[in-house]
């Protein structure tokens, strides 16, 4: 308990927002206002902001010239009009973990990154706005948090592959945080990844809270929580995690603040409730009453009235 303690006075000293101040779960707005705009856009992220999100949520990947972007993965034929520009249709490549040919990030320049539009991914979300904004690299998104005055959350994708091909997300990550004001005695952040080598090795180089995000893989944790406790600071557990089929409490949260651990369950979604509950508001309550930290979602909104109601 003295380690979450300690990382919670440490959210605290830096530039303070509302809901930390106050206490309250933070509300993380996962790939931006994602739920209406197309996501990890700057316009998704100012919606979210305008919405009132406390944090911001960038997924990070590289381009082929070293520049750090926002996309949930990697391949690019989902989140963009790639498949469309037939300049780019010899890019198309197998590469591991992908059953199909794809378009990859890291065989494009930044420069022809930006000639290509964002498309919103889910299936029943509005299509609206496919094909008008931008795919920003991360120090937009930082000018832009910075000057809102909200905390970014930013996620490693991929660290080991990347790394692999000669990009290590560790100095352009800390750098740029750092040049925007986001650690220690400035504006709040977490860093987060699912591979806990990447974060170990963080750990001796950052004060910046780490926070380790947990899937079930083969029915089991992906790192179990006293795994997590020995570098980083919090977890974000897959929500399933939490509160089991019949509705009960499994008791992670509880281990998790034994263990000194923040807890930020992913992800809450309007458009697609938890199974056994009627509805997300619902949902929302249940998880509030196990005594979550925050949480990701992909409707700020809704989440936020939840959380402030209670």
């Amino acid at each position: 308990m003295m380690k979450l303690l300690a990382v919670l006075l440490f959210c605290l000293a830096m530039a303070p927002l509302p809901a930390m101040a106050e206490g309250k779960p933070i509300v993380i707005a996962h790939r931006g206002a994602s739920g209406v705009l197309p996501e990890h856009t700057i316009e998704a992220y100012e919606r979210a902001i305008e919405l009132g999100a406390d944090f911001i949520e960038p997924d990070l990947v590289f381009t082929s010239d070293g520049v750090l972007v926002a996309r949930h993965d990697r391949w690019l034929s989902d989140s963009t009009d790639v498949a469309d520009r037939p300049e780019f249709a010899n890019r198309r490549v197998m590469k591991p973990g992908r059953a199909e040919p794809d378009w990859y990030a890291e065989d494009f320049t930044f420069a022809e990154l930006r000639t290509l539009r964002a498309r919103q991914v889910f299936p029943g979300r509005s299509k609206a706005d496919d094909g008008k904004f931008l795919i920003p690299r991360f120090e937009e998104i930082l000018e832009l948090a910075r000057d809102s005055k909200v905390g970014v959350y930013p996620e490693a994708k991929e660290p080991a592959a990347l790394a692999a091909l000669g990009h290590d997300f560790t100095a352009p990550l800390l750098n740029a945080l750092g040049r925007y004001g986001f650690g220690p005695g400035g504006l709040p952040v977490f860093i987060q990844s699912f591979d806990p080598d990447f974060l170990r090795g963080l750990r001796n180089k950052t004060r910046i809270p780490l926070i380790m995000l947990v899937g079930v893989v083969d029915g089991r944790e992906s790192v179990m929580l006293g795994d997590a406790a020995a570098f980083a600071d919090g977890v974000g557990p897959y929500k399933a995690m939490l509160i089991d089929a019949r509705g009960k409490d499994t008791g992670y949260v509880k281990q998790a603040h034994m263990l000194g651990l923040l807890v930020h369950p992913w992800t809450f979604r309007d458009d697609k409730v938890g199974e056994g509950f009627p509805d997300i508001r619902a949902e929302l309550r249940a998880f509030l009453a196990l005594g979550i930290d925050g949480l990701f979602t992909d409707f700020p909104d809704t989440a936020l009235a939840v959380r402030d109601r209670r």
